[in-house]
């Protein structure tokens, strides 16, 4: 966790501009205050060199010749006189070595901050700058496309009335043509910019952003190394030799050597941690060639004796460029650095900034190159004849001669539509795409380290066997749809787009529409999108283009072939997600006997298939909506990352069909409400303790991952071997540092709930601090039911009255006013759970 990966957004750049501030305050104030120190000093050490001299004349001298008491009188004031001088001598060293440093650390904070909002400024407008580019440039389009429309309205006009001939057709044609030649230059100008641009996006966003926080760390940490040197000095002079200022030496050490550059900002970074930088998206604005015709095509160069010529002459124009921006990064000229301040060499972003421009240049001219290359080598423009009008639109196209013309345009553009690998091209001319080629053995295999393509192993998994399916699988529909890894069967649509986060990802699902079980291809692709797929009257399957005998020839060739699923919503498959380890298959739980109910349906012991283990099954009912699905889900998405001997392990979650379900473990015990009450006459004060000690560690390790439990209760807890206590239910759990709840108080256990969150809908830690003294009430009460006698609202308004529930029997003193404190009206003055489980477990040891 660091700068580069945690403070991308706009909110954590204000939070660390914020921060820079407050330290250099700091250094204000410790520079004003050891100024203080340092006169205070001296002022105290000449007014005791003062009295040792007064101390020193001794009246009657020659009366108290030899008397030890004259002596050691004498022996206290030099040693007095020592010490003033001692304490001189650390004012001094204070001023001289600590008050400059601070000075010069000062100095250099500010100007390191100043640079940094300075590299933030203009990053901000270099993002500003590629946006406006592209606004420009579409406002000249719509410009030209007005023209254009105006033109041909004119031409349709005068061919009406004058027929095919006629001087004033003549001219009215000529500006028509004209209009046609100027709009398809600015056609072709907006789609080499919006391939330019996103080029630059690309870099400043995942490049020099990065490069800029991941140097503004280093350097913060620098300035915490050398802070931390400054409080060693003023430790170092403040040391005197009694034991008083030994022991205060001693505290003062121990609070310098707690400073940890590299941990100082983990605290800061976790507080205001943001989303990595979201990329900006320039898109082509489709309705512009709406009134084309089809001759103008988004994202597509248009190729013809209009534009040829400019081609042909930007391509050499862009390729010398590109030798010169290739020359000059081949050949950078930095000057020397100055390596006898590294502070300033790591503040200048000079070198960064060029080298990222000259990249910059360099993939925005290679991208049009390779464009307008592959556009003039596809339709063969280096033979085309002179004279043939490629723009004419057809609606006007009644003579011979302007047909043959036509004739010529259809077979150019056919060229085009007949070749695949130039389409792909087309389809997505900003970003490169991986060739993928069957291997002999039927492997799968990429032939690109493209930004999309995965290592061979995972492609192997993903597409297992499906090279073969012409062979095996004919035939078989989708009866073998669950062995592949990007089937996740009937995983809810919510989890589906948690799991599709980059475009062209892609997994097959199983839904349920109107009674009828329908297979859905998920894909990441301008949001994400979720299509159905056809079944013929054949019993074969498809989307728009051919049909194939099973889905995973259906989605093979869909991967393989990088065709657009439909043309109208153009998303491409690239990457397969794959199922997660702890996605398991329905098939290998046998249920056995139901042992309980859920919010979202039964409780079963089961057992795995492979290995014979005993398990507990929480199930979803099927006819569920699938936000209901979702919020069942979440708490085996929780439990995945736990690992605690006092928290229930999550084994699996099956998704593969209905019924939905989560797999734990098997805690033999029960709930422990349901223990307590059973053996409320055998229980001892040493359990008791023993179970909040369990329930202290679970709820402890649950605060340091930052996951509020919102439902701790004794019914919530479960009871294992030897009696230990594990922390069950995760359904209303968030894994936040706070939670403001907006969907109301429905399921809320009231009795259970601290003030803030029911009053104000606030969940942190600390409401669940407020249940865990609940839980030990429970505990100590041997299952009582909390607020006895009393309604939830009663309760609520006893407990904003100030009341608390009085100690259960025999509950020791020191666990009563623990529960005190947990219950505790103002949040910040409960205790949090590591302070509370240090109590406990005190507690625990000193009643063995």
């Amino acid at each position: 966790m660091g700068f580069s990966t945690s403070l991308q957004g706009q909110s954590s750049h204000e939070a660390l501009l914020a921060r820079q501030d407050a330290e250099i305050k700091l250094l204000e104030t410790m520079r004003r205050c050891l100024t203080i120190k340092v006169k205070s000093d001296r002022e105290y050490a000449t007014t005791i060199s003062s009295l040792t001299m007064q101390g020193k004349k001794i009246e009657r001298n020659e009366d108290l010749v030899g008397s030890l008491v004259v002596q050691s009188w004498r022996d206290i004031m030099d040693s007095i006189d020592q010490t003033a001088k001692l304490i001189k001598q650390q004012a001094d060293s204070i001023e001289a070595i600590v008050v400059e440093h601070i000075t010069t650390l000062y100095s250099e904070r500010r100007r390191a901050r100043k640079i940094y909002q300075e590299e933030q400024t203009w990053l901000n407008n270099q993002f500003q700058q590629l946006t406006d580019d592209v606004a420009r440039k579409k406002l000249e389009y719509q410009k030209n496309l007005e023209m254009y429309k105006l033109m041909r309205s004119r031409f349709e006009e005068h061919y009406v009335k004058s027929g095919r001939v006629g001087r004033k057709l003549d001219e009215v044609r000529e500006k028509y043509q004209k209009a046609c030649r100027k709009l398809h230059l600015t056609h072709n100008e907006y789609v080499l910019l919006l391939g330019a641009v996103t080029e630059c996006e690309h870099d400043l966003r995942t490049c020099y952003l990065p490069s800029l926080l991941h140097r503004q760390q280093a350097i913060h940490q620098e300035f915490i190394t050398s802070w931390k040197t400054i409080l060693q000095d003023i430790v170092k002079y403040s040391d005197f030799t009694t034991d008083k200022f030994q022991e205060i030496h001693r505290r003062m050490q121990k609070a310098v050597d707690s400073v940890k550059p590299v941990e100082e900002y983990r605290d800061f970074i976790g507080k205001h941690r943001t989303r990595p930088a979201s990329p900006i998206r320039f898109i082509f604005d489709e309705n512009l060639v709406d009134d084309t015709s089809g001759k103008l095509l988004p994202n597509k160069l248009t190729v013809d004796n209009l534009t040829i010529d400019w081609l042909r002459n930007r391509l050499t124009e862009l390729e010398t460029s590109l030798k010169a921006t290739q020359q000059n990064r081949q050949n950078p000229q930095y000057p020397s650095e100055n390596n006898s301040d590294s502070k300033i060499s790591i503040l200048d972003y000079s070198r960064e900034r060029e080298e990222l421009r000259l990249r910059c240049q360099e993939k925005r001219l290679q991208r049009q190159v390779d464009v307008i290359r592959a556009a003039l080598n596809e339709l063969g423009c280096e033979e085309l004849p002179l004279g043939y009008d490629l723009s004419m639109e057809s609606s006007f196209t009644d003579s011979p001669s302007i047909s043959k013309k036509n004739t010529v345009a259809d077979i150019g553009l056919f060229t085009l539509r007949r070749n695949q690998r130039f389409m792909t091209i087309f389809r997505s001319p900003f970003k490169s795409l991986p060739l993928i080629n069957d291997t002999k053995d039927g492997t799968i295999r990429s032939s690109s380290e493209g930004p999309t393509s995965k290592a061979d192993n995972t492609l192997q998994v993903a597409f297992r066997g499906i090279s073969h399916l012409t062979t095996n699988q004919k035939g078989n529909g989708n009866g073998d749809l669950m062995e592949e890894e990007w089937f996740h069967g009937v995983l809810p649509r919510e989890e589906v787009v948690r799991l599709l986060v980059t475009e062209g990802d892609f997994l097959v699902r199983e839904t349920t529409r109107n009674d009828e079980c329908q297979i859905v291809l998920s894909v990441c692709w301008d949001g994400h999108k979720h299509f159905i797929v056809q079944t013929t009257p054949e019993g074969h399957y498809r989307f728009e283009g051919p049909t194939f005998p099973s889905i995973q020839e259906l989605i093979r060739h869909q991967w393989l072939s990088g065709l657009p699923v439909t043309s109208r919503s153009g998303a491409i498959l690239k990457t397969p997600i794959l199922r997660e380890r702890w996605e398991l298959n329905n098939d290998d739980v046998i249920l056995l006997e139901k042992i309980g109910r859920g919010n979202f349906g039964d409780v079963y012991k089961a057992q795995l298939k492979t290995c014979k283990t005993e398990v507990a099954v929480k199930t979803c009912k099927v006819t569920l909506p699938d936000e209901q699905k979702r919020k069942f889900l979440q708490e085996g998405r929780i439990l995945k990352q736990y690992d605690h001997p006092n928290i229930v392990k999550l084994i699996g979650i099956c998704v593969q069909k209905q019924p939905i379900m989560i797999v734990m473990e098997l805690v033999p015990g029960g709930s422990l409400l349901t223990y307590l009450r059973k053996n409320a006459s055998t229980i001892t004060q040493q359990e008791q303790l023993r179970m909040c000690k369990d329930a202290a560690a679970g709820m402890r390790y649950l605060e340091s991952k930052y996951c509020i439990h919102r439902d701790l209760a004794a019914r919530n807890c479960l009871v294992g071997y030897e009696s230990i206590v594990k922390i069950s239910d995760f359904g209303m759990s968030r894994e936040e540092e706070e939670y403001i709840v907006s969907d109301g108080m429905k399921q809320i256990p009231i009795k259970w709930t601290a003030p803030e969150a029911l009053n104000f809908g606030k969940y942190t830690s600390l409401c669940d601090v407020w249940s865990y003294g609940i839980l030990m009430w429970e505990i100590f009460s041997k299952g009582g039911n909390p607020y006895s006698g009393m309604s939830n609202s009663q309760a609520r308004e006893k407990i904003d009255a100030g009341y608390r529930m009085p100690a259960p029997e025999n509950t020791p003193d020191e666990i009563y006013r623990l529960m005190l404190r947990c219950w505790e009206y103002e949040p910040e003055k409960r205790p949090h759970f590591d302070q509370i489980f240090t109590v406990v477990e005190t507690l625990s040891q000193a009643y063995l």
